[in-house]
């Protein structure tokens, strides 16, 4: 009797574990991993404890740097891996929410299983995109997370600096995401 209720007991704390691991790399609308529309700048030293975080900072409207204008947070792993570049809404401001999280590491995905390595077919499977140009990408806008992802013009067989319009139709199912950013407004 006491070895099943054990055995119960193990079962139950392994599965809320395995549940709270995968929690940490799930990218919903507002929320990616540990991180929502509420989490400060001041939160994320507790929230990332056990990786490393460098801190961009800008230096503000009194500053020399013109071409910084947003603090960044780099979240890496203790072993190097660069997980996330946050940018917060305000800057030099610890009480700050987050304006947006660039995703860096192919373990964040959404439930669907939409990540770094995903192709624009897998992506456009399960959301409804608005394609934009520039210069060098395309960027898609994907409403259902509040998200934006680029693809680079040379996997649409096209060249870079033009300023030719593209459509949905024209990316190749197997193009590959250079960029995956979540907005937090």
């Amino acid at each position: 009797m006491i070895k099943k209720h054990f055995l119960s007991l193990l079962i139950i704390s392994l599965l809320i574990i395995g549940c709270s691991n995968s929690d940490q790399f799930i990218i919903e609308k507002g929320k990616v991993g540990k991180l929502t529309q509420h989490t400060t700048v001041k939160d994320l030293e507790q929230i990332f404890k056990n990786d490393s975080i460098v801190k961009n900072l800008s230096e503000g409207a009194l500053g020399d740097n013109y071409f910084q204008d947003d603090d960044e947070y780099l979240i890496f792993e203790k072993g190097g891996k660069h997980l996330l570049t946050i940018v917060p809404k305000e800057q030099l401001d610890s009480t700050s929410t987050i304006k947006s999280i660039e995703i860096h590491d192919k373990r964040f995905k959404t439930k669907e299983g939409i990540n770094l390595n995903s192709s624009f077919s897998e992506i456009n499977a399960n959301n409804r995109l608005r394609p934009e140009s520039t210069l060098k990408s395309v960027t898609l806008f994907v409403d259902e997370l509040n998200a934006t992802m680029a693809i680079d013009k040379s996997e649409l067989g096209l060249s870079n600096y033009s300023s030719q319009k593209v459509s949905l139709e024209q990316i190749p199912d197997l193009a590959k995401i250079k960029s995956f950013v979540v907005w937090f407004n």
